[in-house]
């Protein structure tokens, strides 16, 4: 993970916020997809 100085996400955080939002969902789904193929195998 990509060390920043800033870890909060802003209200106003305007595109890079909303990006982050929606890179951490995609990521998160990506991993959720892959850990349920492991268990389920």
């Amino acid at each position: 993970m990509s060390e920043r100085p800033r870890i909060r996400v802003r209200p106003l955080g305007g595109a890079w916020g909303c990006l982050g939002m929606i890179l951490f969902s995609l990521l998160a789904s990506v991993v959720l997809t892959v850990v349920l193929n492991l268990v389920l195998g």
